[in-house]
Formats: C-alpha cells, sequence, structure tokens
C-alpha cells in the first residue's frame, strides 16, 4: 500500500493499493498492442490527442493545481502555472510534431534516399515528485505524438498525481492500452526494464537513482533519457546589474521551495560586488512569505517530505561547522509539516557540503571569486552539468564565456528555465538525452535510412564496405 502525506500537515491524505504482478503483465500487453495500431495512425490524427489533453489540463487546472498543492507542498500559484505550461507544451508539440518528424530527403547517388522517424515502442517513464505533472507532460506529449506508448512509474509520494495523470489521457481519448499508470514499488521497475515489450526509459531524478535505472537499462540494450542532479552555478560578475541579478537570483533558487534540478544553488559572485549582491539577496529572501502553500501570498511552502528536510540541514550545518556564516534562517521550523524557512549561506567554498553536494531546497550558498576566470573554475568544479547562470552587461564577452561553462543550458542575465522550444538536458552526472524541442520529440524514434535505387537495374552504392 501507498500512503499520501500533506507535506503542509505531516497527515495522511489517501492510501492506495499497489498494483500486482497481473495488473503489471495486462499493462505490458496492453500498451504493445495499442502502440502497434498507434504508430500506423498518420501524425495529423496522433496530434488531435495533445489538443485534446491541453484543453482537458486547461479546462480542470484548479483541481489538478491543488492535487499538486495537497500533496507535494507547492505555493498554489506556482502548481497553477505547472498545469499551464503542460497544456502549453501538448500546444506546441501539436503544432510543430508534423514539422519536427517530416521526412529529409538527402541527395545521393540512389534515385531517392531520405531520413525518416519511426516510434521506438513502448516508453517506461519513472518521473518524480516536483513537478508531478510537468515532468510527465514535457516528455509525453513528443513521445505520443511521434507513436510512442507510455507506461508511467511515478514517485510514490505524489499516487493522486499519478492517477490524474491517467485520468486526464482517458478523458483526452487515448487509445485503449497505450498508456497506463503503475503503482508499485521500485523493486519492481527492474523487472518491467527488462521486458521486450519496453522499448526505452525515460527517468527523471536523482543521480543516484539514475546510475541504477541506467545499468539496468543498460543490460538490456535499451535507449535511455536521463535527467538527473543539478549544483547550477548563477555567477554575478563585476559589471553586472548587481540589484536586478539579486532579485531574480530570489526566484532562481526559491521557486518550488528550492526543490528543483534546475534551481540556482551557488552563487558565484565577483568579490568587487559580493557585499551589495548579498545585502540585497538577503533583503529579497526577507521579503518571502513562509506558510500554507493553498494561500496565494505564500511563497515558501513546506517541503516534500521529512526525510528530505533532515538531509538538508544537516547539508547547512555541515557547511556552517566548515566555516561558512549564516546570513538567514538555518533551522526547521517547529510545528506541523515540512517547513524550513529560506537559508542563505555566506563565504562558502569548495569543500564545504553546501558547494559539493546538491542541496534540494531552500538554501543558497554564496561562494566569493576574485575574477571571471575563477568564477567559471568554480562553476565548473562540479560532477553536475544542468543549468547555469550568468549575468554581465558584456553581451559578446557573455557569449565567449559561457561557451567554457559545462552545462546542458547557459542563461545570460535571466533565471534557468524549461522551455518546450528549446532543448533541455545535462551533461556529466546530470545525466544525457535531451527532452523539448526538435531534439526531444528524435530521443524516443528510430532515424532510418531509406536509400532506393532505380526499379531497372543496379546501382552503384559509394564507398560500399
Amino acid at each position: 500500500m501507498i500512503v499520501s502525506l500533506n507535506p503542509t500537515t505531516g497527515a495522511p491524505i489517501a492510501r492506495f493499493d499497489l498494483h500486482t504482478l497481473a495488473d503489471i503483465e495486462a499493462a505490458l500487453a496492453g500498451a504493445a498492442v495499442a502502440q502497434e495500431g498507434w504508430r500506423r495512425t498518420p501524425i495529423g490524427e496522433r496530434v488531435v490527442l495533445l489538443r485534446s489533453m491541453a484543453r482537458i489540463l486547461r479546462v480542470d487546472k484548479d483541481r489538478y493545481a491543488a492535487l499538486v498543492t495537497e500533496e507535494m507542498g507547492k505555493p498554489l500559484p506556482e502548481s497553477e502555472a505547472e498545469i499551464e505550461k503542460c497544456a502549453w507544451n501538448c500546444d506546441f508539440y501539436a503544432v510543430m510534431a508534423p514539422r519536427y518528424l517530416a521526412d529529409e530527403s538527402i541527395a545521393t547517388n540512389a534515385t531517392e534516399s531520405a531520413i525518416v522517424f519511426d516510434p521506438l515502442g513502448v516508453v517506461l517513464a519513472i518521473m518524480p515528485w516536483n513537478y508531478p505533472f510537468w515532468q510527465f507532460f514535457r516528455f509525453a506529449a513528443p513521445a505520443f505524438a511521434a507513436g510512442n506508448g507510455a507506461i508511467l512509474k511515478h514517485a510514490n509520494n505524489v499516487p493522486a498525481c499519478a492517477l490524474a495523470i491517467e485520468e486526464i489521457m482517458r478523458a483526452a481519448g487515448c487509445p485503449e492500452g497505450l498508456f497506463r499508470t503503475l503503482l508499485i514499488e521500485p523493486e519492481r521497475v527492474a523487472g518491467i526494464i527488462a521486458d521486450d515489450r519496453i522499448a526505452a526509459v525515460t527517468l527523471t531524478g536523482s543521480t543516484e537513482v539514475g546510475a541504477i535505472v541506467a545499468a539496468q537499462a543498460g543490460r538490456a540494450l535499451k535507449k535511455q533519457v536521463l535527467e538527473l542532479g543539478g549544483s547550477d552555478p548563477f555567477i554575478v560578475l563585476g559589471d553586472a546589474d548587481v540589484e536586478a541579478a539579486a532579485e531574480v537570483a530570489v526566484k532562481a533558487r526559491f521557486v518550488n521551495v528550492g526543490q528543483s534540478c534546475v534551481n540556482a544553488k551557488r552563487f558565484i559572485v565577483e568579490e568587487t560586488v559580493a557585499d551589495r549582491f548579498v545585502s540585497a539577496f538577503v533583503a529579497g529572501v526577507g521579503k518571502l512569505k513562509i506558510g500554507d502553500p493553498r494561500e496565494r501570498d505564500t511563497h515558501i511552502g513546506p517541503m516534500a517530505r521529512a526525510n528530505l528536510r533532515a538531509g538538508l540541514h544537516d547539508q547547512v550545518m555541515r557547511t556552517i561547522a566548515a566555516g561558512a556564516t549564516l546570513k538567514a534562517g538555518g533551522a526547521p521550523i517547529d510545528g506541523p509539516g515540512f517547513f524550513y524557512p529560506p537559508t542563505v549561506l555566506d563565504h562558502v567554498m569548495p569543500g564545504m557540503a553546501a558547494f559539493d553536494e546538491e542541496t534540494f531546497g531552500p538554501v543558497a550558498a554564496v561562494i566569493r571569486v576574485k575574477d571571471a576566470t575563477e568564477a567559471v573554475r568554480l562553476a565548473n568544479a562540479t560532477e553536475f552539468g544542468l543549468g547555469a547562470a550568468l549575468w554581465t552587461k558584456d553581451l559578446a564577452r557573455a557569449r565567449s564565456l559561457a561557451r567554457r561553462i559545462d552545462a546542458g543550458a547557459v542563461f545570460i542575465n535571466g533565471m534557468v528555465a524549461s522551455d518546450p522550444r528549446l532543448p533541455f538536458g545535462g551533461i556529466k552526472k546530470s545525466g544525457y538525452g535531451r527532452e523539448l524541442g526538435i531534439y526531444g520529440i528524435k530521443e524516443f524514434v528510430n532515424v532510418k535510412t531509406l536509400w532506393i535505387g532505380p526499379a531497372t537495374g543496379p546501382a552503384k552504392v559509394e564507398n560500399a564496405e
């Protein structure tokens, strides 16, 4: 049985029975059959499903947003924005998928050569709790448009969200069996990955879990897309608009209660402006309201689980013990729920927990550097490589420095965020593969070459082996 807890109160919301082995078998068999028919459905008809998904998300946005807030603690306006972003992504791929997946003609000595994009099959989607709708729909819209089916194994602290996603897909007209949510324990995942009816795996989650899933999928020689942890740098150079950078930094760190892979986590600031930045940053943090995430003026709700809060506090204490300065927050809030205040640590250095480890919660680490060269060096001094922000008024210099930063995305004078139009993903231990944009839709397709010679006789094949 899975128990859903309300992180605002710590009280149980509901209990859900786990799916059995017979349920898993039925889901795999049904998805395999349904996907064979779906792949033969013209793409113009497949994208009708995406438009219907977007419509249902918007029609019932209030209900789904309230569910997200109740089950994982996200402030309600952010939950509403998450649902709207899911709908936008569905609409985006409904328009762009036919263009992205159009056959590509290639000039050769054959009468006709082309590259075509066929679906891989049924994809196992292993999804996290921090954006329980967005993480699924950013994968699902392009995957279904490309002709794939899907099985969802969601995080076990958001079972109601997982079942709501199945409800949305059914109401949108998804063919029977093409998609299923499975409420299962992690121990069941390896067997599903190994099953021949699963063609590929996508996972958003921790680096530790990503390594396990990658090994399991690798043994089965199955395609994977992994979006894992991050310790994103937020670099502020001496010529930056410091006040603007500090204002954006507050949102970049504390949106979603700091529980995002692409939250800014390490604020690497040139020494000449560090005092100004820290002063403005701490002042902005002081304006954040902590409280019930259902109240519209709340900025910081609870963390999603008690163990996550305990782990974060341990990182804070170890960082302070190593010599960092506490500027705000720094202790769990007494009372019901899993609340932790926005916390700012100054004078953080490599070797301290808040620099070396991913801090998945409302804690910001400020690192002071002498110049841009040291800023880039420390930005890269991490096992992660998801996103990065760079603040400077010299855009030519920014472009040059951005090429030296180890990350899947660098946002200049802005906050790192995902966008359906742009590819999203990381390098190093932040994972591999891309979601969103044209590259995201092509992760779960067979890029197939068609070479057609003349019907009346053999054609010469260049550079034949």
